[in-house]
């Protein structure tokens, strides 16, 4: 049970990453998926987190309701 658990985590995971449109961006290069993502994780690092993580969050949200409106307007 928990590795299925695991596995549609990691799946969700990987849809954002096309949601965003970084796969698109990096021509599904998986080497620079990762490096974008390391130089994230580098850039939350060196200054505070904290409002990294918060600015991310907020962006996110705005983004899921977006396209939650518009899901429900038939958009």
């Amino acid at each position: 049970m928990q590795r299925r658990e695991r596995a549609r985590h990691l799946i969700e995971l990987g849809g954002l990453v096309q949601k965003a449109g970084l796969a698109d961006l990096a021509d599904d290069d998986r080497a620079t998926i990762y490096g974008a993502l390391l130089e994230l994780v580098g850039r939350a690092r060196e200054g505070d987190a904290g409002d990294a993580l918060a600015l991310w969050k907020r962006r996110g949200r705005r983004a899921f309701d977006a396209e939650e409106g518009k899901r429900e307007t038939g958009e």
